[in-house]
């Protein structure tokens, strides 16, 4: 497709994106904002777990931060949401470099676990310390936001996260990720510093994880540990990402919105199986979309031509 195309499709669909809100509302603009959010997290978690091949399970932890973080500046501080929500990735972000530092020499399953485990730790620590030192359960976050501006705002991050992508694949830095996520020992021999190119990205996906939860916190209301620390969130995210496909930048976009309606039916209509669910879906896209739907397509664009 040649670039003036292209850029006309890319401008429409974001013309589109932008005045749904104007166009629907209530059950449908609720959606809208689910996908919006799932599309940002999954995104900036393929431009770390896409070229890396670590799976990251640590998507809940920072969201929850991000989140948390404006609730108790605005329930226990009086400080203002704005404020919070422009403190709280930077946060995350520091958080996930100390994290980056002390576990990405970790590989394979191990990785896994200790991220699968950081939510919860996180979860029951803040637990910990509101009941000990803070005096309530539960933090309110009241502001006048409406849903439409909570999915404008998520839009403008799902797009910062695609152009940060997209300046990333053409950078040093991505072209070392690549060389790192075929082989590792390779990059270290040709000099990349493998080390400090993971933490930077681990990073990267922590700020924007926290940026969103801070986004979406008015959505809640009222906010407790259990709410936003959910370890089902970097399950789900996961799993989006992965079925979409992370071998393109618009890949989990594509997984993001049939799994986002999928789990709003299932998540009504059948509460009690959310949990067999995740686990069929991911044993599903493992062993059958392995490149995801992305991958597949390509796939049946190069029998078709050949």
């Amino acid at each position: 497709m040649p670039d003036i195309l292209r850029g006309g499709a890319i401008l429409l669909v974001l013309l589109a994106a932008t005045a749904l809100p104007l166009l629907a509302d209530g059950y449908w603009l609720s959606i809208a904002v689910t996908i919006m959010m799932y599309t940002a997290l999954a995104t900036s978690w393929a431009l770390f777990s896409g070229p890396t091949h670590y799976i990251a399970l640590s998507t809940g932890a920072f969201y929850g931060i991000g989140g948390y973080l404006v609730a108790t500046g605005m329930s226990d501080f009086g400080t203002s949401f704005w404020s919070m929500m422009a403190i709280a990735p930077f946060v995350a972000a520091l958080l996930a470099g100390a994290i980056g530092i002390a576990t990405l020499r970790l590989s394979g399953v191990y990785f896994v676990i200790f991220t699968l485990g950081l939510a919860e730790m996180i979860r029951n620590l803040v637990s910990w310390v509101q009941n000990n030192f803070l005096g309530s359960k539960g933090l309110y976050v009241l502001t006048e936001l409406e849903e439409r501006h909570i999915y404008w705002m998520l839009l403008a991050v799902t797009l910062a996260v695609f152009l940060f992508g997209w300046r990333l694949g053409r950078s040093r830095m991505g072209f070392a990720l690549r060389i790192l996520g075929n082989d590792e020992e390779v990059a270290r021999h040709i000099g990349i510093d493998t080390a400090r190119t993971k933490v930077l990205l681990f990073m990267t996906t922590g700020f924007f994880a926290a940026l969103v939860g801070a986004i979406v916190a008015p959505r809640y209301y009222y906010i407790e540990p259990n709410v936003v620390f959910s370890p089902e969130l970097s399950f789900l995210v996961v799993i989006m990402a992965l079925l979409g496909g992370t071998r393109r930048l618009y890949g989990p976009l594509l997984g993001v919105i049939p799994f986002t309606l999928l789990w709003e039916v299932v998540s009504a209509s059948f509460p009690s199986a959310t949990t067999m669910v995740l686990g069929l879906a991911f044993l599903l896209i493992v062993y059958l979309i392995t490149d995801g739907v992305t991958g597949l397509i390509e796939k049946l664009g190069k029998r078709s031509v050949s």
